[in-house]
């Protein structure tokens, strides 16, 4: 793994340099496990074939092999990140992708400091150990791929992981990190933008610091109406830049993130990572001194709903923006989990012996395995997939019913498209069901942004709900979270050609195929076309 740690790091160099200097990035990728790397939220306009995501846009590199990522950043700014983008390998590889203002300005006064705060997670062993208590309890890593591919042998929900981190470290309240906690320096008085960005593979995070409030200026790369707040929450695949002033008395603080767990009846990880906010004055030790503990805040209940809507509900674009229009795509989709029966033969670790799936639109979304969906677009290759996913779902029903029909429950498994031209402008209701169980799903689309106009609880009523829609300074986002048991409508223009797959964002629910993908066509001419595929573009 010492080849691919080198390697992921040489990436992220190149790709910073490039966007410090030119705005571009072109970033050679080599290793010797299956891998594909992504740079979750930049645009890739044009650029496809460097998204990154396996069987998707590209067929994954092989053992020995390299392949360079090349394409320009236009007219995006702040905080995203990159991620390996096959199996759950993203538990590991990942890391902050910084894109600093061209002119060197931001919209806020300078900060002192620019600090990244990487939320992770650590797998299990063993679920054995989740018996244990988050204090002092004994933990040790595994192989996430192990995790998920015991899993998928059954159709059983994978383990829930060990621990969460910050930077890394899981923090104190762990025997293991006891001596190795993340600390930050700060001066009293100064003002340092903090870089939050959810690299968790399966939980949405609530994340607090002792006795401090936080400005919220961006997120998603995205600017906002600046708000302060004492709590954040991000769902895997989330940023958010917050400025923080150190005005408190002289000592050392927890910065302390634990899940939001909307799903009721769901094992979840109920541990807390923790670092330490420390003042250059306060005369304490870098690393915990015995017996003395930071102060400590006060976080949400894991199941706290209205916080989490109220801190969704603050982000705001940060001045009045062109909603695009007229629409040409109206689409209503669904997304949730559901079960599929045992095939014939086979011991199935679901409940009730069935496997565990999930959907949209009913449709259980099938990576290829031989080509890549974008090569056999491009190639205009036939059986890879179809372009018939449905606008709506196939039959409607009480989507957020305590007791939905078992008929309702079993998705079909495709691999299939929606066709969009280019220029079109698509609003799109994304409907959580209670199948199985509700739970807030935070929904990612590749190679676009978009605007969020609405969310709410139940079912989405376009007759009620379109009057709540911000139509003024909704927030620009690339992963938007769709209420438990509620929706979300979103609205963007396909300008951006190729096929952009869309899915949760929570690792565990694309693997049972929470996921579709957007066949975007090419406009008029070259600057409305993808690119040709490179050269060392990898072999399937």
């Amino acid at each position: 793994m010492e080849v691919l740690k080198d390697s992921i790091i040489q990436c992220l160099l190149l790709l910073l340099l490039c966007l410090l200097l030119f705005g571009c990035a072109s970033a050679e990728v080599h290793h010797h496990e299956f891998v594909v790397c992504r740079t979750h939220g930049v645009r890739q306009l044009r650029t496809a074939w460097a998204d990154g995501p396996e069987f998707v846009t590209q067929c994954p590199i092989r053992p020995g092999g390299s392949y360079t990522y090349r394409f320009t950043i236009e007219e995006q700014e702040g905080t995203l990140w990159w991620h390996a983008h096959s199996s759950w390998l993203r538990a590991t590889v990942h890391g902050a992708l910084i894109i600093y203002p061209k002119h060197g300005s931001y919209p806020f006064p300078k900060p002192k400091k620019e600090i990244p705060v990487i939320l992770g997670t650590t797998s299990s062993s063993s679920s054995s150990s989740s018996s244990k208590g988050s204090s002092g309890r004994e933990w040790w890593n595994e192989d996430p791929i192990r995790v998920v591919r015991r899993a998928a042998r059954t159709g059983a929900a994978p383990n829930v992981s060990d621990a969460f981190t910050i930077n890394g470290q899981p923090g104190d309240l762990y025997k293991c990190s006891d001596k190795e906690t993340t600390v930050f320096t700060v001066a009293p008085g100064e003002t340092n933008l903090l870089r939050f960005i959810n690299a968790a593979l399966n939980n949405e995070h609530f994340i607090s610091i002792a006795g401090h409030k936080m400005t919220v200026v961006a997120a998603d790369a995205a600017y906002t109406k600046p708000f302060t707040t004492s709590v954040l929450m991000l769902a895997p695949g989330q940023t958010t830049d917050v400025l923080l002033t150190a005005d408190q008395p002289a000592g050392r603080y927890y910065m302390a993130a634990h899940a939001y767990a909307s799903a009721r009846g769901v094992a979840f990880d109920n541990t807390t990572t923790t670092a330490i906010l420390e003042y250059n004055n306060s005369g304490c030790p870098t690393k915990n001194r015995p017996g003395v503990r930071p102060a400590f805040p006060v976080l949400p209940a894991f199941n706290d709903t209205p916080t989490a809507t109220a801190f969704a509900a603050g982000i705001r674009s940060p001045r009045p923006v062109k909603i695009p229009s007229p629409i040409d795509h109206h689409l209503f989709f669904t997304v949730g989990l559901g079960l599929f029966n045992c095939p014939p033969g086979r011991r199935c670790g679901g409940p009730n012996g069935t496997r565990l799936g999930a959907s949209m639109n009913n449709v259980s979304f099938q990576l290829p395995t031989r080509l890549s969906l974008l090569q056999a677009y491009h190639l205009g290759v036939r059986g890879v997939f179809t372009t018939d996913f449905p606008a709506a779902p196939p039959v409607q029903f009480d989507y957020t019913a305590a007791n939905i029909s078992r008929a309702l429950w079993q998705p079909v498994p495709g691999t299939k498209l929606y066709p969009l031209k280019y220029g079109s402008v698509v609003q799109l209701v994304l409907q959580g069901t209670n199948i199985f169980a509700g739970e807030e799903h935070p929904m990612h689309i590749h190679g676009y942004h978009f605007y969020v106009l609405a969310t709410g609880f139940g079912n989405f009523d376009p007759a009620r709900d379109a009057a709540s829609f911000n139509l003024v300074d909704p927030p620009l986002r690339n992963t938007v979270g769709v209420p438990v048991n509620g929706w979300a409508v979103i609205r963007f223009v396909a300008d951006n050609p190729g096929v952009w797959l869309m899915h949760c964002h929570l690792d565990v629910h694309i693997t049972w195929g929470l996921a579709m993908a957007f066949l975007v066509e090419n406009g008029v001419g070259k600057l409305q076309s993808l690119e040709p595929p490179p050269a060392d573009l990898p072999r399937c």
